[in-house]
Parts: C-alpha cells; structure tokens; sequence
C-alpha cells in the first residue's frame, strides 16, 4: 500500500519537467507534507483574512496576487506575507513565471516554507498539478490475483491458491492477449470511478508456474504480450467442481463483487480437469464486448422462450373455439 502522503521533495522530484517547478527559497521545508489533493489559492489571507484557511493545502498564487503585493509598500508587503506564510501550508507556487519580490524569499526561507515557481498558468497549473494530486491519493487495495487484457477487456482471476490463474494466464498469453499482473495485482480507484490494476514492480511481467517456476512474459513473447496497467471489467473466480453446487446455467442472474466501493461484474467459474478455461475466458470477455452494446444473450433467450409462451397459447385459444 502506497504511503498516505506525498513531501514537498517528492514533488519536486516526480513533477519538475512536467510543472516546470524551480525552488525558490525554503529548501529546509522539503520534508513537509502533502496530505490532501485539493488546491487553494490564498487571496483574501494577503489582506488579512485568515479564517477558515486551508492550512494542509498546496497554496499558489498568480498575476491577481503578486500585483496586488507589489502595490504595497515594502512594510506592509512584509506584514502580509508574515500573516500568510505564518499560516504554515506544505509550500506556495507562483505561476506565470512572476518575478518574486526578496521579501517573500527571506520570509520563505526563515519560515522553512518552499517558494516555488513555474512557467505555467495559474489554469495550466492547476489542471496538470489536480490530475497529479487526484492519482496520487487514489485509494487503492493489493489483491490475490491475475489480471489479464483479453481483447480489450481487462478479466481479474481470483481463487486459492494453486487453482490455476497463472496457467490460464500464460495460455492466454501464448494465444496473443496480453499479461498486466500476477500474483499480487493492485488496484486503484481513479477519479472517474473505474477500477484500474497494475503489478508490483518488483514483479513486473513475471508469472509463476508450480513445478516451473518464474517466467518473463515479456522477454518469452515480446513486448507486444504485456501491459502496465488494465481497467478491471469483469471477475472471474475460479472454484473448485462440486457436484452438488448448483452453477448457474442461463446468466440471468448477473453476480457483481465489490473492491474500493466499486461494483465489478462477477463471474463464478467452476473447473475440472479437462476443461478449456481459456477458451471460456475469451468468451467471456467477447460476451462483455456485447453487453457493452446492448447485446445480452441470456435476456434475449428470456424474451424468446416468453414470446413463443404468449404466441402458443394465443394460438391454442383460437383453436379452442375454431369449430370449423
């Protein structure tokens, strides 16, 4: 699980080239805590309105911002920014590429607050930085699992262990679909509300086979088997046969499982020696392709058998009085 909280350094090091970020002043405030992804820009608190402050917010300022300071003379711009920078958020970005007054980079650095500007628009800043901000603090949770794209639609395999995700895998691999986690799939929650798996690093692209061991999928089948991440459509869990389970048979009843709060299509599969899982996976994910557009199989057989119901026995009662 990824830590709950991002240091000013850690921005500065992920984001420069993309924000265009320079540091300032207030490099001794580099260990400070990002904890909340929203944004907030500190206007009325230069004029000494610091109620209801955001204090564990990034702060940036603009045009608007440092026009206004420069109108001030030099005692009061130090009074307003001792109130601002007194207020001790993680750090303060300057955007447009304003030019930053001395008096702002002393306070700054006596407060150990990092002064930090960019090139970018306040617009541009905002946008490229909440998009940043939302994916970092995505929630996410680490599952058993495989995750597998099978044409185009990303199929999670859950079950115990052993029962067989990482040979489904790997034959679905060897069939030209392509292998996005083993073993440990982790899954985020992005701003949209989708699902969205990735593998461990450490394991990146890497399968396990009881009685082989470990295989580089990549390095096997080339670059075109193999993906870093995969939206999660449907779930598939594999369960061992019983006899006395009674499995679905038509697919009427659509299962759904739930991980971060978010509803997943669930597929109970049972398997047994013999059967052709992988063939079965690949029209699962096919059939989705036609939920998707509002083709669905077993509703349509539904409206069938209730059609030809209505139509025998609308028939039967004109034959019943027909005594011709």
């Amino acid at each position: 699980m990824k830590k709950p909280f991002l240091t000013v350094e850690e921005l500065l090091n992920k984001q420069r080239g993309s924000l265009r970020l320079r540091l300032l002043s207030g490099e001794s405030g580099l260990k400070r805590e990002i904890r909340l992804k929203e944004l907030h820009r500190p206007g009325l608190a230069l004029t000494g309105f610091t109620e209801l402050f955001p204090t564990e917010r990034i702060q940036f300022i603009g045009s608007s911002e440092i026009l206004y300071i420069k109108k001030l003379r030099i005692d009061k711009q130090q009074q307003a920014l001792n109130v601002l920078f007194d207020l001790d958020f993680p750090c303060i970005i300057v955007t447009d590429r304003k030019k930053v007054s001395q008096v702002m980079k002393e306070i700054a650095k006596a407060k150990g607050i990092p002064l930090l500007s960019t090139s970018l628009s306040t617009s541009e800043l905002t946008f490229r930085l909440s998009f940043f901000l939302n994916d970092f603090f995505s929630p996410s949770e680490d599952i058993h699992g495989t995750l597998v794209d099978v044409y185009g639609t990303g199929l999670l395999f859950i079950g115990r262990a052993g029962i067989g995700k990482s040979e489904i895998a790997l034959d679905l691999v060897e069939r030209g679909h392509r292998l996005v986690a083993d073993d440990i799939v982790t899954l985020t929650k992005k701003l949209s509300g989708m699902l969205v798996g990735t593998g461990p690093k450490m394991l990146n692209h890497l399968i396990e086979i009881r009685g082989v061991g470990i295989l580089n999928v990549r390095e096997m089948f080339g670059v075109r088997s193999v993906r870093m991440q995969k939206r999660i459509e449907t779930v598939v869990e594999l369960q061992d046969w019983d006899d006395k389970e009674d499995y679905e048979r038509l697919g009427l009843d659509e299962e759904t499982c739930e991980y971060l709060n978010t509803k997943i299509p669930l597929i109970r599969l049972p398997i047994f020696p013999g059967k052709n899982i992988t063939v079965i996976a690949e029209a699962i994910a096919l059939n989705q392709h036609l939920k998707v557009y509002g083709l669905n199989a077993a509703r349509d057989l539904s409206r069938r058998l209730s059609t030809n119901l209505r139509d025998k026995k609308r028939i039967s009662e004109y034959l019943k009085w027909d005594d011709e």
